[in-house]
């Protein structure tokens, strides 16, 4: 647990409740955390993506302001959580990109300039959200240590403190949930 845990979870509290000031306290907390999180995800996107890390964030402490999130338990609770929703609004955004591909108001590019890139990233983020979805369905722990591992960079100890399992089980969980979505996805 770092030092300023205790306090994060105070603020996260507060901020659950609505109290605006307690979202400016906690941003200076998490926003660096968070800000390399958005920027790990946006590394493996398409070189032309729109969104920026300090743009993911934002839209997802936006997401997060509008309520309906869970009580937090923890620092590395809530960065699975805010994993979660970068994962969605990543997911959303392709998803909105390859509908404007097929007919939406966008400026006509040759397809050898970038087309055929940009869809086998958005075809893999889909793929992936998709395997996960599947997976969720089979295992729920499974994939929640997938996205708090992949999407939330949490280590294998902050997933067991998360989840409440020993190290040893989120290892072999995430062992075999990373072999079943490799195979998933190249089907």
């Amino acid at each position: 647990m770092q030092p300023e845990d205790g306090e994060v979870i105070q603020l996260l509290a507060r901020f659950r409740a609505g109290d605006r000031e307690a979202e400016s306290q906690l941003v200076p907390l998490v926003y660096a955390e968070l800000r390399r999180l958005a920027a790990h995800y946006l590394s493996g996107e398409r070189c032309d993506h729109t969104l920026q890390p300090t743009a993911l964030v934002h839209e997802a402490f936006l997401r997060m302001a509008s309520g309906g999130q869970p009580e937090w338990q923890n620092r590395a609770h809530f960065i699975a959580i805010s994993a979660r929703l970068m994962r969605q609004i990543l997911v959303d955004h392709a998803r909105h990109h390859r509908t404007l591909k097929r007919g939406g108001s966008r400026e006509i590019v040759p397809l050898e300039d970038t087309l055929v890139f940009v869809q086998e990233k958005s075809a893999e983020l889909l793929a992936l959200d998709q395997a996960l979805d599947r997976l969720a369905q089979q295992d729920e722990r499974q994939s929640q240590i997938v996205e708090m591992k992949f999407f939330g960079g949490l280590s294998i100890e902050d997933i067991a403190e998360v989840l409440k399992l020993s190290p040893r089980t989120v290892r072999r969980d995430w062992t075999v949930a990373r072999a079943w979505l490799h195979k998933e996805i190249k089907r």
